[in-house]
């Protein structure tokens, strides 16, 4: 007892002393500033490491070889406008904005496309291999005018401020003045252009950008041309309305009908500039031009050609596709096809199958379809046969439900029918009510409504009535140096004993650019196109 009493004094004050002494260190590691002296240490140390590569080329030590050396991101002030930092030389924003320009005046200089093979798919090592023919033709141009004497007669095509030089094939870009940078995905343009002198034609696919068997089509067409053997050059825009592509729509984001803005305005709503931007861009720079479609709303269509046969070049057009029905129509106001023949260039629409669906016959035969208008233009020497040509309807009608309920068909696309003929029935699927729709017409079906679900009015059936020979103009030949030119007068409706308006060519009035349009639930029997 009495030396544990003795002890504990000592040992308290033994306690007392340590505690006092390694006060300093707690209140240095709760007040954080030894970590943060040793965090800075390190960070000093990092950043001494991190520079060394960048400002030094790489030695043989282990630390620097061994991690390359990453870009170092430019310091903006992201608060500035983009443009006041893209006027600087160095910066190649410059460069983008040049090329997006398609009037470059003849004596400047303009970048030369590169020349690819369409057929190959794109990937990291097909990257750097067009670089060697595009290096060969800047630098060996005097060897290259010594042996190929066919290029100094066939020009180069200027296209979207890219100078396509003959016997080349490329991929360029094209995308609206309008949008917001680096929102807009640029939509990418096809070019093939020939060895020899020719026509330009152009192909334009998914203005709906639900419509899908044109889309396939260009691909078909463009991968399989022959750069050295083809006269003149092919244009091929496999998507054109690449937001309602995205969305499966066939409208623009702002749900207006693409196809019913053309040529546009450059301060029209956004569709009327959309138009506007790739009317100027590309289609203006063509000598011909096939717009690809299908049917509309769960429509389906017969491979068939939509064509105003008062243009005698619309009507040469029409008779280089082989067996294919040819159907007359002045064309909706707006759509591409009217804009691009009023501004005299010669423009068929071909209409094939439905929406949201491949179907590989009317692919196919829109492949057949223009690779033989493709030889009918002498673009092209290999000859596709066909079989009995098809008629040219004049006139067509719309056969429309005239109760809701679901429709079933009872003929075939492309079927001869007769007056009175059943087409098929409309059944209420609560009262179990069936009506008929009889046709009003001798004719056939160019189009139809697939089974669904309709409502009142809705068009189930497109009969196309056979036109009389002499209400077509004779054919004109499509040349490369045909010049746009105004379409001729036409008179109106009941004068000079002229035919009374086709149906077909009457469609009810396209949405305004005032107001929200209400395009999804509109149903207009030129909708298809």
């Amino acid at each position: 007892m009495h030396l544990r009493s003795s002890l504990s004094p000592t040992r308290q004050s033994l306690c007392l002393t340590l505690l006092l002494a390694a006060a300093p260190v707690f209140a240095w590691t709760e007040s954080g500033e030894e970590p943060q002296e040793t965090v800075a240490a390190q960070g000093e140390e990092e950043t001494r490491e991190e520079r060394a590569p960048k400002t030094e080329q790489p030695t043989a030590n282990g630390e620097s070889t061994e991690n390359k050396p990453v870009p170092k991101a430019e310091n903006l002030e992201l608060d500035q406008p983009l443009e006041e930092v893209a006027q600087t030389p160095a910066d190649t924003t410059a460069e983008t904005e040049t090329a997006e320009k398609p009037d470059i005046a003849e004596g400047q200089p303009i970048p030369r496309a590169e020349n690819l093979e369409l057929d190959q798919p794109v990937m990291e090592d097909k990257e750097a291999q067009p670089e060697k023919p595009t290096a060969d033709a800047g630098t060996d141009t005097e060897k290259g005018k010594q042996e190929e004497p066919a290029p100094e007669t066939r020009k180069p095509l200027r296209l979207l401020g890219a100078e396509v030089p003959p016997a080349t094939s490329t991929r360029l870009a094209w995308s609206p003045s309008q949008h917001f940078e680096g929102v807009y995905s640029p939509t990418a343009v096809l070019v093939v252009n020939g060895a020899q002198p020719g026509p330009t034609l152009c192909m334009t696919a998914a203005i709906h950008g639900d419509e899908l068997n044109g889309i396939e089509t260009v691909r078909r067409v463009m991968y399989n041309l022959d750069k050295d053997k083809l006269h003149g050059a092919v244009i091929g825009v496999p998507i054109v309305n690449l937001q309602g592509f995205h969305r499966g729509s066939r409208y623009l984001t702002d749900r207006r009908d693409l196809n019913r803005h053309f040529p546009g305005h450059p301060e029209g709503s956004s569709a009327s500039r959309i138009a506007y931007s790739f009317f100027n861009e590309v289609i203006e720079h063509c000598n011909a031009v096939v717009d690809l479609h299908t049917g509309s709303f769960y429509r389906t269509n017969l491979p068939q050609l939509r064509a105003d046969l008062h243009d005698p070049k619309v009507v040469k057009l029409t008779k280089g596709f082989g067996s294919t029905v040819v159907l007359h129509s002045d064309g909706a106001e707006g759509t591409l096809r009217r804009a691009a023949v009023e501004a005299g260039i010669p423009t068929v629409t071909l209409e094939a199958g439905a929406p949201m669906v491949l179907d590989e016959r009317s692919v196919s035969h829109s492949v057949k379809g223009i690779r033989t208008l493709l030889n009918q233009l002498d673009m092209v020497s290999k000859f596709r046969l066909w079989g009995d040509p098809e008629p040219v309807y004049y006139n067509s009608t719309w056969q429309r439900a005239t109760t809701g309920g679901i429709i079933f068909s009872e003929v075939e696309l492309g079927e001869s029918v007769r007056e009175g003929d059943l087409l098929g029935t409309i059944t209420n699927p609560i009262t179990n009510v069936r009506k008929e729709i009889r046709s009003e017409h001798d004719g056939r079906v160019l189009g139809m409504a697939m089974n669904q679900v309709v409502q009142p009015g809705f068009a189930a059936y497109h009969i196309g009535i056979r036109a009389p020979q002499e209400q077509i103009s004779p054919p004109a030949e499509v040349t490369a140096e045909s010049e746009p030119e105004d379409k001729p007068q036409q008179p109106q409706p009941g004068e000079d004993g002229d035919d009374t308006e086709p149906e077909s060519t009457a469609p009810e009035a396209p949405p305004t650019d005032e107001g929200p349009p209400d395009v999804e639930a509109h149903d207009a029997d030129s909708d298809d196109e």
